[in-house]
């Protein structure tokens, strides 16, 4: 036996120890290499299971709006929609057949077609009718992002209201503004957490903008034609809701195709409550490409949040600490360690989607009518790019409403470098009595001695025979207290959660 089939022996050996088989044995993807997604809402909501359910309502929303407009028997449409149940076919079986034809709506087409011929033989007939695989697959596919969306523009909201209790609560709480890792001038922490939630609502109006109207049925048939539809309209014939005395039929027996077709897409739409789209986009990859670029600004919308969470976090600065939970954050060689495990999630999808999303947007280069292997790329990185997302969001909510700030922590580092923190302050009101470049290089001085000395910056400056006079040393020592150099963070504050 080699190696590896002893790895896999072992491996398979485990799991029917411990009953660890999913639906599928070890083959399922349990979410252990991704626990950013694993167990939350979006991974479920984009599972195979969930995939499939929405094909198949991509089926039956087709056949009953073709017999919304007469030309499928509603008696077949009722049929097939009872019976399009994802617990109703092989799911396993549906992902081998799919090897043989490169997508999984062939296998789905037939499996689905015997359940109904089971049922009844002449609504079978109906199933599918005048579609195209990628029809389905890429309805499915907008189905599984709109629910998904759902999901994520839900947490969002959470997340984004548990941003503006913090902003408004630690309006005036001052704290080192940071830039190149260095201290800079003050802020405060309740604008860095308005500046948080301004992310999180500008990611959540990008996926509101694609959720209205971006997300279409596909509708297109073999070749982006509908022919197959125009062609069984005219064989199954029937009124389609327009006025007889209105419309001529043509040659065949149906009344004036495009019309048809309008409300065949219209129809559809409404059936699946997804949008309708300009042109059949089998081709034309645009629903795609948006879809990718709004969840990629969202993963680093979030990624954000998660950044400055863990540099805040660090034992040194301990000015924020992420939500404390039973043995979480625990580390398995060091006992004293607890880890900002929640923005450690948020930050590895961050570094992920934006990845999965430029493979995404590539396959805008689509050729022909339908692509041979650009299509089939994007279902896995769409799927992976939905749940990593849909479980940032997830996490960021419980990281945002338990995440807790420590004022007297923000205080201690500002006072780190001696008033130093305000230099720029301090300089702009010597201007006026020494000159500006006098007034520098005064400070310059002055700084270097106190970090020298290990003395406080208000002292040196009252010291020195150049400031004699001009300034008592009460005033030196308020114009150097950085708690009162945060500028206009709290009226900005106020605005941005007035706004919005």
């Amino acid at each position: 036996m080699s190696a590896a089939d002893t790895a896999r022996h072992g491996a398979q050996g485990t799991h029917e120890a411990n009953g660890a088989y999913g639906a599928y044995g070890p083959l399922a993807d349990a979410g252990l290499l991704s626990p950013v997604r694993a167990g939350t809402p979006a991974e479920e909501a984009v599972s195979d299971l969930a995939w499939l359910q929405a094909m198949l309502d991509a089926e039956a929303a087709l056949a009953r709006a073709q017999a919304g407009l007469g030309t499928l028997p509603e008696a077949a449409a009722a049929t097939i929609t009872r019976l399009a149940r994802a617990g109703n076919l092989d799911l396993r079986q549906l992902a081998l057949a799919a090897r043989e034809t490169a997508n999984p709506v062939v296998g789905l087409v037939q499996a689905l077609t015997r359940v109904v011929a089971a049922e009844d033989a002449e609504a079978a007939e109906y199933v599918h009718r005048g579609s195209t695989s990628q029809d389905i697959l890429d309805t499915g596919a907008m189905l599984v992002a709109a629910r998904t969306l759902r999901l994520i523009r839900a947490d969002l909201g959470r997340t984004a209201e548990a941003l503006a209790r913090l902003a408004a609560e630690h309006r005036d709480t001052a704290m080192a503004g940071r830039t190149l890792a260095l201290q800079a001038v003050p802020t405060t922490f309740g604008l860095k957490a308005a500046g948080w939630r301004q992310l999180v609502l500008d990611a959540d109006e990008r996926l509101a903008r694609v959720a209205d109207g971006g997300l279409p049925v596909s509708l297109g048939g073999a070749a982006g034609t509908l022919a197959g539809y125009l062609e069984y309209a005219r064989i199954d014939g029937g009124a389609h809701g327009a006025d007889e005395a209105d419309d001529a039929e043509d040659a065949d027996g149906l009344r004036d195709p495009g019309a048809y077709l309008e409300e065949l897409v219209g129809a559809f739409a409404a059936e699946t409550g997804l949008a309708r789209p300009a042109l059949p986009w089998h081709a034309l990859r645009t629903p795609i490409a948006d879809l990718a670029a709004a969840l990629a600004f969202t993963a680093g919308a979030l990624g954000k949040v998660a950044v400055d969470v863990q540099n805040l976090s660090r034992t040194e600065v301990g000015e924020v600490a992420e939500p404390a939970a039973a043995g979480r954050g625990s580390s398995s060689a060091m006992p004293h360690k607890r880890n900002p495990v929640l923005s450690t999630l948020l930050r590895s999808a961050a570094l992920q989607v934006p990845a999965l999303a430029t493979g995404l947007v590539q396959c805008l280069v689509s050729e022909d009518e339908r692509s041979a292997g650009a299509w089939h790329a994007e279902w896995q990185l769409l799927r992976e790019a939905l749940r990593l997302v849909g479980g940032a969001a997830h996490t960021a909510v419980e990281l945002a409403e338990g995440l807790t700030a420590r004022p007297e922590r923000m205080r201690a580092n500002l006072l780190l470098t001696g008033s130093q923190v305000v230099s720029e302050r301090i300089a702009a009101v010597l201007a006026p009595a020494l000159g500006k470049a006098q007034a520098k290089q005064l400070l310059t001085e002055v700084s270097a001695a106190a970090e020298a000395s290990g003395r406080p910056l208000p002292q040196l400056l009252a010291e020195h025979p150049g400031l004699k006079g001009l300034w008592s040393a009460g005033e030196l020592a308020r114009l150097c207290d950085p708690g009162t150099y945060t500028g206009g963070a709290g009226p900005l504050v106020d605005g941005v959660l007035l706004r919005n």
